[in-house]
């Protein structure tokens, strides 16, 4: 108890809550944090009382993200328990629930090197393997695209990653695949949820102390190959890579990836190449985060190479930064945005031609750029609600992309965002320009010549008390702008009632008059809510880009000043 914390009698029903819940938990190290909280509590710490309601507040919530949150006791945490549950409330989904429902279901599981990761993995097999079932580990920590790889490549049923991807280093997560090598949506997580609230004692749950299968190399191999054969054979190789993992675990996957594919070893950062759940160098292991990708492009300023990849901790985003002498102020090198990666990419794989039928996607908080280069090369295009949950669905996807460095290049290997992949893909792209000349920046520019300036812009609400969030969304639903730094909303559409003919999914869009854009959503993964900006500026000839960009710079900064007026807690 702190000097200044006032003494208050812990809530009775919280204490018997958390006498039930170390009665049940099957970690001793969990049992012991709960009971130091407990024993704090009743001696009238008021901070230990807080904290212990945080706990009990409910149970994590399982969604279409499946479960992610801060590691510790209790049943708003991350720990044994809850993945136990999860992992039996999965199982009988399978048995008894799913399209295809199997006695016998085929669970793939993969983990990377956050705290208690391999445990929960282990938990999950257990689990699977006591209902009857197979489980198959993969045999190390690895990147969540081999698990989504794994899926489909084995015949699973189901997949579980233990992940909290781009996380704080006190999170953890647990990711849920259907057999089809996608992340579950709607019912199917309604469902596993209500099998997991059915759960009782945790005594009544199987644990089998082995039985499951540890995977070879044969997956990795399969996946490598996989991944790598997508360069083309005749694709110039020559582009040098500084790359980062954060810590995470990519390094190791991406370095054989680019060899496999005949490209020079990329440049790891070595104070980062290694996995470290404690996330030493950076406060958030996130390439979006501001100081996140500061050590690799450091190295990029020592040994000059043509492209900076850094992907988050479980390697399924990729970020890109390239050269560019504007960027004194940032020694010489400009880190794109997700939509610039998703516009080069899409463009990349147009000069490569698209399958019959392919169609290109992106989610709705994405820019519009990517649907105009699609009409204009007659290819189809679908815009989804947010999340790979939702584009890696799109009948015929032949390329896919979200804002949030989230690419899928190639659906027929990873029903996925895949960090590896797209990685190759850009150092691809890269060399092949370089091969003539010419860069990644030209291409933007090419692409902005053409179809206009489609500049984006994002920022987020962070909130302390999640109450926050729903109060938030209903002010702006109950007095929206009618106009927007000086330009009229000309329509509103509201997400939450399938506005715009996409499932409902609690969010705004506001489209302004002068096809300015912004839609603001609350975060599934964090206690924020999110604000995504786009302006669009014609372009009248190479003569006026540099001035178009300027236009559509300050019409940006003019709605983001406005949204965080109308955005403020």
């Amino acid at each position: 108890m702190t000097a200044d914390s006032p003494v208050r009698e812990a809530d009775p029903t919280l204490l018997a809550a958390a006498e039930a819940w170390l009665a049940d938990d099957p970690d001793p190290s969990t049992r012991a944090e709960l009971a130091e909280v407990v024993e704090r509590a009743r001696a009238g710490d008021a901070d230990a009382a807080a904290d212990l309601a945080d706990r009990f507040v409910g149970m994590l919530q399982f969604g279409t993200a499946g479960l992610r949150g801060r590691l510790g006791a209790g049943p708003n945490r991350m720990n044994r328990a809850v993945v136990i549950r999860a992992a039996a409330g999965l199982t009988a989904y399978l048995q008894h629930d799913a399209d295809h429902p199997r006695s016998e279901p085929f669970v793939v599981v993969g983990y990377d090197a956050r705290h208690k990761s391999d445990e929960f993995a282990r938990d999950t097999a257990a689990v699977v393997t006591a209902a009857g079932g197979r489980a198959a580990v993969l045999p190390h920590v690895l990147p969540t695209p081999v698990l989504a790889f794994a899926i489909r490549h084995l015949g699973a049923d189901a997949g579980v990653m233990v992940t909290a991807s781009h996380n704080p280093a006190q999170d953890n997560g647990y990711k849920v695949y259907l057999g089809d090598g996608s992340q579950i949506v709607p019912p199917a997580d309604a469902l596993i949820a209500a099998r997991i609230a059915a759960v009782g004692s945790l005594a009544d749950v199987p644990l089998a102390s082995d039985g499951w299968e540890t995977l070879g190399a044969d997956v990795l191999e399969a996946y490598l190959d996989a991944v790598s054969g997508l360069v083309r054979a005749d694709a110039p190789r020559a582009v040098r890579v500084v790359h980062t993992s954060l810590h995470g675990v990519g390094n190791d996957t991406v370095i054989e990836a680019f060899a496999r594919a005949g490209f020079p070893a990329p440049y790891a950062v070595a104070s980062q190449s290694q996995p470290d759940p404690a996330f030493p160098t950076v406060v958030f292991p996130n390439p979006e985060e501001a100081g996140a990708i500061d050590a690799a492009l450091e190295l990029a300023r020592q040994v000059g190479p043509d492209l900076v990849v850094a992907n988050d901790p479980d390697a399924d985003r990729c970020a890109i930064a390239v050269p560019d002498p504007a960027a004194a102020d940032a020694g010489g090198w400009r880190m794109l945005r997700g939509d610039e990666v998703g516009a080069l990419l899409g463009a990349h794989l147009l000069s490569r031609g698209v399958a019959p039928g392919g169609v290109f996607a992106n989610s709705i908080v994405s820019s519009r750029l990517l649907a105009a280069m699609a009409r204009a090369a007659g290819v189809a295009h679908e815009e989804t609600l947010t999340g790979f949950k939702w584009i890696a669905r799109v009948p015929g996807l032949a390329f896919g992309y979200e804002e949030a460095l989230g690419y899928c290049v190639a659906p027929e290997v990873v029903r996925d965002k895949d960090g590896v992949s797209a990685a190759l893909l850009v150092a691809e792209q890269a060399a092949g320009l370089a091969a003539v000349g010419r860069s990644l920046l030209d291409v933007l520019d090419d692409l902005a010549v053409e179809h206009g300036v489609y500049a984006t812009d994002a920022f987020s609400v962070r909130v302390s008390d999640l109450a926050l969030m729903p109060a938030l969304m209903e002010r702006l639903r109950s007095a929206p702008p009618s106009q927007v730094a000086g330009v009229a909303v000309v329509q509103l559409d509201d997400l939450a009632r399938g506005d715009g003919g996409l499932p409902p999914t609690d969010g705004l869009r506001f489209f302004l008059a002068d096809q300015s854009r912004v839609i603001v959503r609350p975060s599934g993964t964090e206690p924020k809510v999110k604000v995504y900006l786009e302006a669009i500026e014609p372009v009248d000839g190479r003569d006026d880009l540099a001035a178009a960009r300027q236009r559509a710079r300050t019409r940006l900064s003019a709605i983001r000043t406005a949204f965080e007026e109308l955005t403020r807690i």
